[in-house]
C-alpha cells in the first residue's frame, strides 16, 4: 500500500510539473550573455522587475593587465544595490524594493598612457523562483525531496499568478490611455471644425460686406 501511495504520489506530482513547466516560461528568467566592453567605455543593461523580486547574478571578465573595471547595479532614482570596484569576477544578489527599471552597468578603466584592449564580460542574472535556492531551503528547514519540490511548484504558481495579475493591469492601464487618446483626438477634431466653420462664416460675410461696398454686388 506505501508503495502504491507513493507512486500515485509521484504520477501526480510529474502531471503537475508538466502542466506548469509551459506557463513557468512566462515568469522564469534566466539570462545569459556575453558582450565586449571596450577600453573606457560604459556599458550597461536594463530591465524592468517588479516589486520584491530577488535577483541574483554572476559574472567572469577577463584580466587585462594595466585595466580595470567597475560593475554597479542601480535603479532609474540612482539608488546602489552592488557596487564593485576594480573586480573580474564575483556574484551578487538584492531584492528590488518597488517596480522598476533596473540597470547593470560595466565600466572600463584604462590608464591614460596605454592603449586599452576590450574586455571580454559573460553575465548571467535569475530573478523570481529561478533565483532561489531550494537545496539550501530544504537543508535548513528538514524537508525531504518531495516536499521541497512542492515548496518550488507552490513559488512557482503563485509567481505565474502575480505576472498574469500585473499583465491585467499592465492591460487596463493601455486600454484607459487609448480611450483618453480618443477622447482627446475628438473633441480636437470637433474644436477644429468649429473654427474652420468659423473661419469660412466670417469669410464669406467679409466678402459680402467687401463687394457691397464695392458696389459689385447688390
Amino acid at each position: 500500500k506505501l508503495i502504491l501511495l507513493d507512486s500515485l504520489l509521484q504520477e501526480k506530482m510529474d502531471f503537475v510539473q508538466l502542466c506548469v513547466v509551459l506557463c513557468s516560461l512566462l515568469v522564469l528568467s534566466v539570462n545569459s550573455l556575453m558582450f565586449h566592453l571596450e577600453p573606457n567605455a560604459r556599458k550597461c543593461l536594463k530591465e524592468e522587475i517588479h516589486k520584491g523580486v530577488l535577483v541574483t547574478g554572476e559574472y567572469d571578465i577577463n584580466e587585462i593587465p594595466g585595466q580595470q573595471v567597475d560593475m554597479m547595479v542601480t535603479d532609474t532614482k540612482g539608488q546602489h544595490f552592488v557596487n564593485r570596484e576594480s573586480t573580474d569576477k564575483g556574484k551578487f544578489a538584492f531584492t528590488t524594493d518597488d517596480y522598476d527599471v533596473f540597470e547593470i552597468c560595466f565600466i572600463s578603466r584604462v590608464p591614460t598612457n596605454m592603449r586599452g584592449g576590450k574586455h571580454e564580460v559573460f553575465l548571467q542574472t535569475k530573478h523570481g523562483v529561478e533565483a532561489k535556492n531550494y537545496e539550501n531551503l530544504g537543508d535548513a528547514a528538514k524537508l525531504k525531496p518531495l516536499e521541497v519540490e512542492l515548496k518550488r511548484l507552490e513559488d512557482l504558481s503563485e509567481s505565474i499568478v502575480q505576472d498574469f495579475a500585473h499583465m491585467r493591469q499592465r492591460e487596463e492601464e493601455m486600454r484607459d490611455t487609448n480611450e483618453s487618446t480618443n477622447s482627446r483626438v475628438l473633441y480636437f477634431s470637433l474644436f477644429s471644425m468649429c473654427c474652420l466653420l468659423g473661419l469660412a462664416t466670417w469669410q464669406v460675410l467679409y466678402l459680402r460686406k467687401f463687394f457691397k461696398s464695392k458696389k459689385l454686388i447688390e
